[in-house]
């Protein structure tokens, strides 16, 4: 049976590292939010917060006087597997962010620390 060794988590979802035999397979990040999980490296994890700013902005835009907004309104949210976009609610959009962000704030915490322990 894989173990995980968790990174970040949110109401929306969680990101982690599996580990096999014991070690931490680092090279990639395993994102699972809602129903959909990815399995990114890092550059596929940093352009996926390029796209989620972009829908973001997309967002800000959208239905402005309408309360519903965060409940009704989905966004198509582009990921780095160019045949795949997401549907989602601003709310989820901006889970999605902070899952994304969190995550990234992580690894480079984790790397910091490392690079500390070696010099």
């Amino acid at each position: 049976m894989s173990q995980i060794a968790p990174l970040y988590h949110n109401d929306l979802g969680i990101s982690f590292f599996w580990c096999e035999k014991s070690e931490v397979i680092s090279s990639k990040i395993q994102l699972v939010f809602k129903e959909t999980g990815f399995y990114f490296n890092r550059e596929e994890l940093d352009e996926f917060v390029s796209l989620i700013d972009d829908a973001c902005k997309r967002s800000a835009s959208a239905c402005q006087c309408c309360k519903m907004r965060a409940q009704c309104e989905k966004f198509l949210l582009k990921t780095p597997i160019s045949q795949i976009d997401l549907a989602v609610t601003n709310y989820e959009l901006k889970g999605i962010r902070d899952l994304v962000n969190g995550t990234i704030f992580k690894l480079e915490l984790h790397r910091l620390v490392n690079d500390e322990g070696r010099n």
